[in-house]
């Protein structure tokens, strides 16, 4: 069980796009050689995040820009924009229905109610996390590796 990974590749890109606003025009290809990922992948995710409404990216000639302000855009925008059904399908209950066993008959509805407090949770808590937030930790992460080099 995992978040994909492609929630971190999303937020690179956009923390790369805060910061080249003015800078660079921001491609595909610019972000493949920033994430280390093909630019096949990073086309598909600025992709869901366009149709999610928190980019914009000009036909042909690029250069993403963000649609909204960064206090303004949560983890959880961005996570579902990339894994829609994602945080309610974080825990899986394997298929055993129909078996004889009592254990075996209950178990889905046993554990859709922990399961369900844990999503809540996640997802609670993604919400409350924004662009903005993680904008913050970049920065002072530069400059705390600005001072000590």
């Amino acid at each position: 069980m995992q978040i994909s990974m492609k929630c971190s590749v999303a937020v690179h890109c956009l923390i790369f796009i805060h910061e080249a606003k003015g800078v660079a025009k921001v491609t595909s290809t610019l972000l493949a050689e920033s994430t280390g990922c093909n630019p096949v992948v990073i086309r598909n995710i600025l992709s869901a995040l366009k149709k999610a409404g928190l980019i914009t990216v000009p036909r042909g000639t690029g250069g993403a820009v963000l649609c909204a302000d960064s206090s303004e855009i949560t983890l959880y925008q961005i996570y579902t924009a990339l894994e829609p059904e994602g945080v309610t399908s974080l825990i899986g209950i394997h298929p055993c229905q129909g078996r004889p066993c009592p254990v075996a008959q209950n178990i889905r509805q046993v554990l859709q109610k922990p399961y369900h407090k844990i999503e809540d949770a996640v997802r609670t808590t993604m919400e409350s996390i924004t662009l903005q937030s993680m904008l913050d930790d970049f920065h002072d992460l530069v400059q705390k590796n600005d001072t000590t080099s």
